[in-house]
Parts: structure tokens; C-alpha cells; sequence
């Protein structure tokens, strides 16, 4: 496959300190990187300096950058991740480091870099991103870059537009005409109305203003059924009310194929609940799943490793067959994109008994107080801890069910 206009003018043009590619997803720019990346590391072979990838952690190094590279080139020139956080790429020894934290990058502290490949770096912790500014020393050294389009004040959106040697391209869905115009529409329709339509797909820097389900929001009944439709297996999502919020559970249940998820049922108690009462409620409430469907997973915030004991104990002693887990916890905003996109092809319903929930999908705003970040408003008012338990249920699952999008 040729490459498209975009990926020319960047491979006529970027010999910068810093070469960036921001914009849409799935508009060309990574895989274009396939290509930059070994031409990159051959000429600075033999060098003094270190290589090094960084991305949003070592796992998305690997499956977004290291099975690529090993797919176009082979396990002879690309070797995956080993323990050390090196890999063998094109004959040169490369450390390929999680950014997402300010201590992942401490094995190159103070180290010279000759050339540095960043993935997701708008995801990175800004402290990694200043070391590395001071890293890469040489005359020869060179830093290339994508990145998904965030809040305008993002600290990274401040540094391209600072007076250092970058060469910065901005890329839209539509400048990557490969891509299956099915495809596009449907991407298209699962963004439209959300922050996500103006950065991945129009590749703009856009804030999070507003309301954040748009589709359920605007159209409530339209998500509600009286009946669910077949269901394959069900989860529990779990989250504990402490002293300061409500307590939720939440029974999500998928369809043939992962195709759907419909909320079957919930549970909230908006007071403080002892741990008594909440083991008699959650073994209340998991008899009633289990009565109508195949239930064997409950997912509970991790922060209450307490109370997670006492709910497993209760199920053993109660002889509840559940197998306790603790909820995974990615970032809250992969959780609340995944959301927006089930929502806006239909694929998400949820049952007219559960309507905490439906008014909280439909209350849900971003916090218009943070500048930076995108911040779901928590303030005790919009029932987060039904969204939190409904999102715990689903996660484990989230990745299989976006690929089939």
C-alpha cells in the first residue's frame, strides 16, 4: 500500500528536533511510523545515546508499536519486551518505557537519548515529557510522536505551540482515504454530539463542555425495554458507599457475540449502609440475578479490600457459587468513551427497573472547573456511584466488545 498525501508531506518534511502527528483516529498516523521508526533508529546506529519508546504503558507499547513492527519485519529485527524493558529493534538495544507515571522512566534518568519514539504522549505524565526534553542532547538527536487531541490547556498543546523545533502536522479521519467509508460512517455515528467526534474524528483540541451522554440524554426512552432480550451471561459491578457517598450494585448482562449490553438490574442505597447490612443486601441481590440469569462474576471497587473480604466470606458462607473480583479500574475516561459509543449505535438498553441508573447516564456532566483534565462531575448530585458500578461490570469486557464495533 502507497502512502497517502499527509504521510508524504511529513516524510518530505519532518527533520526536526521534535516531529509530531496529532489528530483523528485511525487517520494514518502511526502506521506511517512502521516506517519512520527503522529508518530513524539505522541512522543513529552505533551512536552514543541511548533508543527509547515511551508510550501510555508498556502493554500499549507493545500491542500498538512492538507486534506492528514484528508483523511488517519479523521477530529477527523486532523482539518483543522483555523483563529488563528492552527490546531489539533493527540491531540496536531499545528501552521501551510506561510514561503514564513519573517514576516509570527513572531507569533512564540521566541518560543521553539519540532518539526517542513516543506513542499516545498526550496520555504521558508531563514530568516524563520534560525529562525527556532534557535528554535529547546530541546535535543528532530526534524525537517522533503521535498523539490523540485532548483539552486545549493540555500541557502538551502549550508546548507545541512554544517557540522549540517542531514540525507538527494535524490529521482529520477523511485524510486517510484507505479506510472503508462504512467504517468511517460508523465511527462517525458512534462520536456524533461528543468531545470525541471533535478529537478523533475532525482531530481538533477540543474541551469537555457539557453534557456527556448525548444520546441517552437526549432521547431517554429510546434506551429503556421492558424485557431483555436473550442473555448469554450477566455481571455485578460493586461500588461501596464508605462514609461520603452511596452504595450501588448493578447486574449488566451481555448478548450472543458480546454484541449488546442491557442493565438487568440495581441496587442504591444513598445512605450510609454498616457492613452487615451491606453483605444482606448484596447476597439479596445476587440470589435475584441468579434466579433469572447465568451470574458468576461480581467486579467491586478495589479500594475497599475489606469489605471485598466480607462479601466473599458472605458468599461462602451463604454458599452463593460468585466468584468475587477486584473491579480493574482503567481509566475512567476509556470506560466513559466505550459508553458514548455503545450508546450511540444502540447498543446499550437498559430495563425500566432500573432507573437510578438511566438518570444517571442522563445527568452525567463533564466538571467545567478543570482546566486541564477531563472530569466527570462528581459533587453528590448525579448518582456517579451507579455509574461507577455499572462501569465496573462492564470493563472486563470492554476491549473484546470495541473490536466488534
Amino acid at each position: 500500500m502507497g502512502f497517502t498525501a499527509k504521510q508524504r508531506e511529513f516524510l518530505d518534511n519532518a527533520n526536526h528536533r521534535w516531529n509530531i502527528k496529532e489528530g483523528a483516529t485511525r487517520s494514518g498516523k502511526t502506521y506511517l511510523d512502521y516506517f519512520v521508526i527503522p529508518k530513524r533508529i539505522r541512522r543513529v546506529a552505533g551512536r552514543e545515546g541511548l533508543v527509547v519508546i515511551l508510550g501510555n504503558t508498556k502493554g500499549t507499547l507493545q500491542r500498538n508499536v512492538i507486534e506492528p513492527l514484528q508483523d511488517m519485519y519479523g521477530p529477527t529485527y523486532v523482539s518483543s519486551i522483555r523483563s529488563d524493558n528492552t527490546a531489539m529493534l533493527f540491531g540496536e538495544r531499545c528501552y521501551c518505557l510506561g510514561a503514564d507515571k513519573a517514576n516509570q522512566v527513572d531507569r533512564i534518568r540521566g541518560a543521553s537519548i539519540k532518539y526517542c519514539y513516543g506513542d499516545e504522549v498526550a496520555t504521558w505524565h508531563e514530568y516524563v515529557f520534560t525529562m525527556l526534553k532534557s535528554r535529547l542532547d546530541k546535535p543528532y538527536s530526534k524525537f517522533d510522536g503521535t498523539l490523540n487531541p485532548e483539552n486545549p490547556h493540555h500541557w502538551f498543546k502549550k508546548f507545541l505551540e512554544s517557540d522549540a523545533d517542531i514540525y507538527c502536522q494535524s490529521y482529520s479521519i477523511d485524510d486517510n482515504p484507505t479506510l472503508d467509508p462504512d467504517f468511517v460512517t460508523n465511527l462517525k455515528r458512534e462520536y456524533a454530539g461528543t468531545v470525541y467526534y471533535d478529537r478523533y474524528i475532525l482531530g481538533r483540541w477540543k474541551a469537555a463542555e457539557g453534557t456527556i451522554y448525548r444520546a441517552i440524554a437526549d432521547t431517554p426512552q429510546g434506551f429503556v425495554l421492558d424485557t431483555p432480550p436473550p442473555i448469554l451471561f450477566a455481571t455485578i459491578g460493586v461500588d461501596f458507599g464508605g462514609n461520603k457517598s452511596a452504595t450501588a450494585f448493578n447486574c449488566t448482562g451481555f448478548t450472543q457475540g458480546l454484541r449488546e449490553i442491557v442493565t438487568l438490574k440495581e441496587f442504591y442505597e444513598p445512605k450510609t449502609i454498616s457492613p452487615d447490612e451491606l453483605e444482606h443486601n448484596f447476597i439479596d441481590f445476587v440470589e435475584a440475578c441468579q434466579r433469572a440469569y447465568l451470574v458468576r462474576d461480581a467486579y467491586c471497587d478495589s479500594a475497599e479490600q475489606t469489605l471485598i473480604k466480607g462479601l466473599s466470606a458472605a458468599c461462602t458462607r451463604y454458599r452463593i457459587p460468585i466468584n468475587i473480583h477486584n473491579a480493574r479500574k482503567g481509566p475512567i475516561n476509556d470506560r466513559i468513551r466505550f459508553f458514548c459509543r455503545m450508546q450511540a449505535t444502540g447498543r446499550h438498553k437498559l430495563l425500566r427497573a432500573c432507573p437510578v441508573t438511566l438518570e444517571a447516564f442522563q445527568a452525567a456532566v463533564w466538571d467545567h472547573k478543570s482546566i486541564t483534565k477531563d472530569v466527570r462531575l462528581d459533587d453528590g448530585k448525579y448518582n456517579i456511584d451507579s455509574l461507577d458500578a455499572q462501569e465496573y461490570a462492564v470493563e472486563p469486557y470492554m476491549r473484546q466488545m470495541i473490536e466488534t464495533l
